[in-house]
């Protein structure tokens, strides 16, 4: 039986977990406060999943990038693909918070959304 030690970011707590791994399956979580502790600790060990943040360049925008996100959390072992074409995109002005900028990103089936409106500039009008 193999124990993994990880501090648990379900919620404000900050619970110092245990999870002991069996044949590569969360068999048993120790040292949660809460459900979420035990969900995280599972999840983490077996699946761990995280949300991207990055910025897209922006073409005719009163910025010249705008900040991206994923809508859903993608698979850790998909993030390095996820940033390489993050890096590439563009996107064109006017943008708005929520839309879809990059769509299935890295064939995750997640979308990468903006998360802030950017006006178009007046001098590229």
């Amino acid at each position: 039986m193999e124990i993994k030690e990880l501090i648990c970011i379900g919620c404000p707590m900050g619970c110092s977990l245990k999870v002991l791994m069996e044949n590569g399956e969360a068999v048993r979580v120790e040292g949660n406060t809460c459900r979420k502790g035990e969900e995280y600790g599972k999840k983490e060990c077996t699946h761990p999943m995280r949300t991207v943040t990055s910025t897209i360049t922006l073409e005719g925008g009163i910025l010249p990038r705008v900040p991206v996100k994923t809508k859903t959390e993608i698979p850790k072992e998909k993030i390095r693909e996820c940033m390489e074409a993050i890096h590439t995109a563009r996107a064109a002005a006017p943008v708005t918070i929520g839309q879809c900028l990059i769509e299935n990103i890295a064939g995750t089936g997640v979308d990468i959304v903006a998360c802030r409106d950017i006006k178009r500039s007046e001098t590229d009008a």
